[in-house]
């Protein structure tokens, strides 16, 4: 068995020649440290326990290739989401193979906290000296005096040296065993396929973290043939970034911590949920939105409450026993930027959690309506705050256009801010998403720590309710 899959269904859906080759540019290195890696699982038998971790980068792909568990991560977090799998499956196998732009740059934080934690994993870091799969831009490997797409004139003095990350994670106490090999020849090309190995075997056997960084050719950005890169990476690269082992510490097994329980009862009591039902009062999904999946987006300005109406809504559909999701999406600053946020109710699942083409919209100001009003199909429905929206686009003429003074009626009960509450108390009456008590139930638990300002949520969602009142009577 082999750890590679058979044929790559991302190239021709898995037909002909282009099944059996990769993405990578030609003389790319990471095609060759795949391979060993791929070599390492099979050797050490340990394919159906490892785990590859691929975050941003030109490896975000990895997946397609590894016949192995997958994680992708958030640009850099590699190794936070390997620590989560090592520590909830102990006897997992967790590769995290990073670029030297997620790694050494964004995701710098985060590998040197790993690294010093020494819990057993394996890092395979790609050294090319530049952004790779987002334009050529410099990164923290880039030589002195190299151009990238960022350094049209070279890397210079104000930008600082480049970052020597197998010496950085040598220094640190906990990591086990540190090695910088390459690719450009034979020779080398042997002792980076021992190293990889070495560090798999490493946290197979429990003994710790292993940091092995390849430095790769990526021909595409130097603007060179895979012969001219792989000599430029030996003329220019070696001298700052010489080969060799920089750390290898004997040490016996150490790692074998109490296997981490996942009762539910458990957990439960762990996060202080709850056993008891949450009460009900739809009588079954609201299929007269959408037979199975009714879409909502929720969009203002910092501070408007969007984001936590979004929440509530989320929270009543789980309540009455649906799937949904909330994503939220922030702009630049929590107060005055813009936010918006995705909601997904559905009948059983929620396949996808974007929300590009919303049954319903709320508005909380003009440029929210003005950018996601067109968006909402034929049949839609869009709430806005007429408080604040003076000029409404030209949209679709079969789309429900409703306005209602959120903000005025929430300054008229004292506090601007249950503005969003107004909102959900439109939407019920709008749209009848769920019964009111639904959204007043999620409203008091998600209030149950600050029961005082219940009775003013309360009012507020009714008072949307009646604003809508001669409108859906």
């Amino acid at each position: 068995m082999s750890a590679f899959y058979e044929k790559f269904e991302r190239h021709a859906h898995g037909e002909g020649l282009k099944a059996h080759a990769t993405h990578y540019c030609p003389g790319c290195g990471h095609g060759l440290a795949h391979k060993f890696l791929a070599e390492a699982i099979d050797e050490l038998g340990i394919q159906d326990r490892t785990v590859a971790i691929s975050p941003v980068g030109c490896s975000v792909f990895l997946y397609y290739y590894f016949d192995v568990g997958n994680s992708q991560a958030a640009h850099g977090r590699a190794p936070a989401v390997g620590l989560g799998h090592k520590l909830a499956n102990p006897e997992s196998i967790v590769v995290c193979y990073q670029g030297d732009g997620d790694l050494a740059s964004i995701g710098l934080a985060e590998i040197v906290w790993a690294c010093q934690l020494g819990i057993p994993m394996t890092v395979v870091f790609i050294n090319n000296a530049i952004y790779g799969m987002t334009g050529g831009q410099m990164a923290p490997t880039t030589l002195m005096g190299q151009k990238t797409s960022t350094s049209p004139w070279g890397r210079d003095r104000l930008s600082g040296p480049p970052m020597k990350m197998a010496e950085l994670v040598a220094g640190l106490e906990a990591p086990l065993y540190v090695e910088r090999v390459a690719l450009f020849d034979a020779k080398q090309r042997m002792r980076a396929k021992k190293a990889i190995l070495k560090g798999m075997q490493l946290q197979a056997e429990g003994r710790g973290l292993a940091f092995i960084e390849v430095l790769a050719e990526c021909p595409t950005h130097l603007k060179m043939t895979p012969q001219e890169s792989e000599k430029w990476v030996k003329e220019q690269m070696l001298p700052v970034f010489p080969l060799g082992v920089k750390k290898d510490v004997t040490a016996e097994p150490w790692f074998h911590p109490n296997r981490p329980t996942f009762d539910p009862a458990k957990v439960l009591e762990v996060v202080e949920g709850s056993v008891v039902a949450a009460p009900r009062f739809a009588s079954g999904f609201p299929a007269h939105l959408h037979d199975r999946d009714v879409s909502l987006k929720l969009a203002g300005a910092g501070g408007d409450g969007a984001q936590t109406a979004a929440m509530l809504i989320a929270l009543a559909a789980i309540n009455e026993g649906f799937d949904a999701t909330h994503i939220p999406s922030y702009g630049p600053e929590s107060r005055g930027g813009t936010s918006y946020a995705d909601v997904h109710v559905a009948a059983e699942e929620v396949f996808s959690t974007a929300a590009p083409k919303p049954d319903i919209l709320i508005a909380f100001n003009a440029p929210s309506l003005a950018k996601f009003g067109p968006s909402v199909p034929p049949g839609g429905t869009i709430l806005y705050d007429s408080s604040v929206v003076a000029q409404v686009p030209a949209l679709d003429p079969t789309v429900k256009l409703l306005g209602v003074p959120f903000t005025e009626i929430a300054v008229g009960l004292g506090k601007a801010l249950v503005k969003n509450i107004v909102a959900l108390g439109a939407l019920q009456a709008a749209t009848n998403l769920f019964p009111g008590e639904t959204f007043l139930t999620a409203v008091r638990e998600a209030l149950k720590e600050k029961a005082r300002l219940i009775p003013m949520n309360e009012a507020a969602f009714a008072a949307g309710v009646k604003a809508l009142a001669p409108v859906t009577m």
